[in-house]
C-alpha cells in the first residue's frame, strides 16, 4: 500500500510512476484524496464534539450538587451524541471506500526502471552456452513420456487440463531438485518454514494479490464454520509475507531469512499454446520460495542477496540461462522491482522464468502493519523480498532438453546424483 503522505504531497509523481507501469490510476488517485480530504474532516469535527461532550458531562456533577435544571444540559448532550453517531457513520463509509481504493493502487516502481512492458525488459547478464546437438532433439514431453517419468493423460483424467502425474524416476528427479534447493538455503543460513497450504484472505491482502486476483485462486469453504472460506496458497509468498502481520520487530531481529517448500495452487494456468506443452504451465507446481523481512536501509543488499543466490541455483545445474531486469510494466502490481531467472528451454526456441526476485520495498509491510522499532525508539515499516528458489516445473523441463542424448537417455546433473543413489543417465 502507498504511503498517504507521499499520495497527498506528489500525487502527479505517482501517476506518472504508475502509468509507466502500464496502469492509469488518475481517477482513482484524485478519488482517494478527494476521501482523504472527507475523512481528516470528519475526524477534526468528530473529535471537537467529543471534547464538547466531555466538557459538558463535567458540567453536570457541579449542576446536580447546585440544585440547578440540567434538562437542558441533558438535552444538548443528547444533541451532540446523535451528531457523533451521525459522523461516525458517515466516516464509516468514508473510511471502507478509502482503505479500498488505496489497496486497488499498485506499487510504485523503482525509478532506474524503464517504463513500459516485456518490450522494454532488459537482459543484464548471461550464463553459459546455448546447447548444441549433433542429432536431432526431442522436446520435454517426448522425453518424459518416453522415459516414464511423467503421466500427463492420466494426471488429466485425475484433475482435468493443466495437471500431470509424477511417475518412478521423473518423481524422484522431481524430489531431487526440490531436496538440492532446500540443502543450499540452509547452507546460507536461511531459516525452512513450512505454512498451511489454506490461507485466510488477509494474506492475499497483504501479499498485494488480493483484492485484484482474488478470483485467479482456489478457494475452500469450511463447512464446520458457515461463511468462512480459505484460499489455496498461489506461491508461499502469500504465506510468508504475513508471518509477522500486526507486528513491531527490533532492528536486531532483522533481517528475517525464511525459505519455503509448498505445491502453488493457480486457477489462471495461461492458455496451453502449442509451445507450452506439458508442465510448462499447470494449476498444480512445486516450487521453493525465498523471503526476506529488513531494514529499509539493507532492502537493496537483500536484493541484489537473492539474485545471486537464484542464479547459483541455475548455475549448479549446468544450465544456460539469462538474468532479465522487468520494465516497470512487466512487474507485478506489488513490487517496486524485479528480475527473471530466465532458462533455455531448446525446443521453445527462447527462454522460460523459473524465478523472479523482487523487491516490494514498503508496500506489503504498510498493508500488513509489519514494523520496526530502531535505535532511536522511532517506528517505521520494514521492507519485505521475495524469490523464487527454484519453481521446478520449468526446471525439470529444461532439464531433459539440454541434457538428453541421441538414444533419448538423460544425463543428472551432478549435484542431484547423491539424492537419486549415483545415478548419473536416466534411461528406459
Amino acid at each position: 500500500m502507498l504511503d498517504i503522505k507521499l499520495i497527498r504531497e506528489n500525487p502527479d509523481k505517482i501517476k506518472a510512476g504508475l502509468k509507466a507501469k502500464e496502469v492509469d490510476c488518475d481517477e482513482l488517485i484524485d478519488r482517494i484524496l478527494e476521501l482523504d480530504e472527507q475523512r481528516r474532516t470528519l475526524l477534526q469535527q468528530t473529535e471537537a464534539l467529543k471534547a464538547e461532550q466531555n466538557k459538558v458531562s463535567k458540567q453536570i456533577p457541579a449542576l446536580k450538587k447546585a440544585g440547578e435544571d440540567t434538562t437542558a444540559i441533558f438535552k444538548e448532550m443528547g444533541e451532540i451524541k446523535a451528531k457523533i453517531s451521525e459522523l461516525d457513520g458517515q466516516l464509516r463509509e468514508v473510511m471502507n471506500e478509502y482503505q479500498q481504493d488505496l489497496y486497488c493502487l499498485p506499487n510504485m516502481p523503482d525509478d532506474d526502471l524503464l517504463p513500459g512492458g516485456k518490450e522494454n525488459n532488459q537482459p543484464l547478464r548471461y550464463f553459459g552456452e546455448p546447447k548444441k546437438f549433433d542429432f536431432e532433439p526431442k522436446n520435454h514431453v517426448d522425453l518424459c513420456t518416453n522415459l516414464g517419468l511423467i503421466d500427463y493423460e492420466r494426471g488429466v483424467k485425475l484433475a482435468g487440463n493443466g495437471f500431470w502425474i509424477y511417475k518412478g524416476m521423473g518423481a524422484r528427479l522431481e524430489w531431487a531438485l526440490l531436496n538440492y534447493f532446500i540443502d543450499t538455503h540452509l547452507a546460507d543460513g536461511y531459516e525452512m518454514i513450512m505454512p498451511p497450504y489454506m490461507l485466510e484472505y488477509q494474506c492475499g491482502l497483504t501479499a498485494g494479490q488480493f483484492p485484484k486476483f482474488a478470483d485467479e485462486v482456489y478457494k475452500i469453504a469450511n463447512p464446520t464454520d458457515e461463511g468462512r472460506i480459505h484460499y489455496m496458497l498461489p506461491t508461499a509468498e502469500a504465506a510468508l509475507a504475513s508471518v509477522y502481520r500486526d507486528e513491531i520487530l527490533t532492528e536486531a531481529d532483522l533481517p528475517k531469512k525464511f525459505f519455503s517448500y509448498t505445491p502453488c495452487f493457480r486457477r489462471e494456468a495461461g492458455s496451453y499454446r502449442a509451445d507450452e506443452r506439458g508442465m510448462v504451465r499447470g494449476h498444480q507446481f512445486n516450487k521453493v520460495e525465498m523471503f526476506q523481512y529488513t531494514l529499509p536501509e539493507k532492502s537493496d543488499e537483500a536484493f541484489e542477496e537473492l539474485v545471486t543466490k537464484a542464479e547459483n541455483l541455475v548455475k549448479g545445474l549446468g544450465f544456460h540461462f539469462r538474468t532479465v531486469k522487468l520494465a516497470a510494466g512487466d512487474c507485478s502490481a506489488s513490487m517496486a522491482r524485479t528480475y527473471d531467472i530466465e532458462i533455455s528451454i531448446p525446443s521453445m526456441n527462447g527462454y522460460k522464468e523459473v524465478s523472479s526476485v523482487s523487491n516490494a520495498r514498503d508496500y506489503q509491510a504498510r498493508r500488513g502493519n509489519m514494523r520496526v522499532r530502531r535505535a532511536d525508539r522511532s517506528i517505521q515499516f520494514m521492507h519485505t523480498l521475495n524469490g523464487s528458489g527454484l519453481a521446478t516445473s520449468r526446471v525439470l523441463p529444461a532439464l531433459v532438453e539440454q541434457n538428453q542424448l541421441k538414444d533419448g537417455s538423460i544425463v543428472v546433473p551432478e549435484v542431484l546424483r547423491k539424492y537419486l543413489g549415483g545415478i548419473e543417465v536416466i534411461t528406459k
